[in-house]
């Protein structure tokens, strides 16, 4: 199988990613932080460390570095968590569902209003203009994603952040996209809120993501219950990360996102896996630009971007295309991504797109078979 969809979520899983999760089930799962014994001592330690490095790794402190189930829990917590009765957001015409949809309830409720920024994509000062615009007396935050999953668009994030901190607002990122990919440093590009995904960039397990935030901002808990702390209170503790994580953790998760992001450090950080998947993402689109019949969505022309593109083959709704690929042990996302925003604003509504996501794990002979073989499907209609 040549595997061309990690921006849903990556596979293979690293050896030691399986391993420790496996690790984590046979040898100590014991439930962190609820019993005095040694084994709930060492799944807390565990806990601990992954919370330690995800913590260094995007320049967070460990207590405001919060596990989720996945990022769209992750944006759940951090849009209704910090948005209050009278509110106003802005986010960006890329936004995932999970953006647009918590958002476009609390509308529906009466509670907040929101407004969408167009994008445009070779020029980040219009679009800082275009969010700067829609600013209002009630807006509170501004949430865009760091990189578009439909289309690998990278957003200037320092340049929104520093709109925000000029209108004293609220800078949420999205970085389903990004995170282990891109550099991110929420201190020095002045983030507010970061939610990621454990299982896409950081080589994690699926069921596993992390919501971070700085001491600017307080978020609400969503869910209360059980923490391991206060149990003779009645009330939520109000202290991080115990507020927003009511309930047993997902130990061999954690343990396994620990892994993946050791084994990140291992391949190079962030760069070096950004370095290789820009390699084949290069030799893809120098393939794909000599095939005729197609229409390719992506920022050909940007230095950087997130390694995702979308396609479309001329008169084939995309489902057909992914299934043809299918038939040829070529996996590859078709439809609409989650992302009614992102195309609706390129018009792609009708046939939906193909999306190709590499990882380090595929080789340039892999791209450029898939490239093979669209070309055939683009002049012919089969493979």
């Amino acid at each position: 199988m040549i595997y061309l969809d990690n921006a849903a979520t990556t596979f293979p899983k690293p050896a030691q990613v399986i391993a420790a999760s496996n690790g984590a089930m046979r040898l100590y799962s014991a439930n962190p932080g609820r019993g005095g014994h040694k084994l709930s001592a060492k799944a807390g330690e565990a806990v601990f460390a992954c919370r330690e490095k995800l913590a260094q790794m995007f320049s967070c402190s460990e207590e405001r570095t919060v596990f989720t189930l996945n990022c769209t829990h992750s944006l759940n917590l951090a849009i209704k968590g910090v948005l209050k009765s009278g509110d106003h957001a802005i986010i960006s015409s890329l936004e995932h569902n999970s953006v647009l949809r918590p958002l476009e309830n609390m509308r529906e409720s009466g509670i907040i209003s929101y407004d969408v920024a167009a994008v445009e994509p070779l020029d980040e000062e219009k679009t800082v203009k275009n969010f700067e615009k829609l600013i209002r007396p009630e807006t509170r935050m501004i949430l865009c994603t760091h990189a578009s999953n439909v289309f690998g668009t990278v957003l200037p994030v320092k340049k929104l952040s520093a709109l925000c901190k000029r209108h004293k607002l609220v800078f949420a990122l999205d970085c389903a996209q990004s995170a282990g990919i891109l550099t991110v440093n929420m201190e020095k590009d002045g983030i507010d809120i970061l939610c990621a995904p454990g299982h896409k960039g950081l080589f994690g397990p699926m069921g596993t993501g992390v919501l971070m935030f700085s001491k600017n901002v307080r978020i609400k808990s969503l869910v209360q219950g059980g923490t391991g702390s206060l149990s003779l209170q009645k009330s939520q503790p109000d202290i991080y990360p115990e507020s927003l994580e009511s309930g047993t953790v997902n130990l061999p998760g954690i343990v396994g996102l620990s892994a993946g992001l050791d084994f990140i450090k291992a391949q190079g950080g962030e760069r070096a896996i950004h370095e290789k998947e820009t390699y084949l993402m290069e030799i893809l689109k120098e393939d794909l630009s000599v095939i005729g019949n197609i229409t390719v969505f992506n920022n050909m022309h940007s230095k950087i971007y997130s390694p995702a593109l979308s396609l479309v083959v001329d008169g084939e709704h995309s489902e057909q295309t992914a299934q043809k690929l299918d038939e040829k042990n070529i996996a590859v996302r078709a439809g609409y991504h989650c992302s009614y925003l992102a195309h609706n604003f390129c018009k792609t509504t009708r046939s939906g797109t193909v999306r190709v996501s590499p990882s380090v794990f595929n080789t340039k002979r892999e791209v450029k078979f898939f490239a093979f073989c669209l070309n055939l499907i683009a002049k012919n209609g089969k493979i």
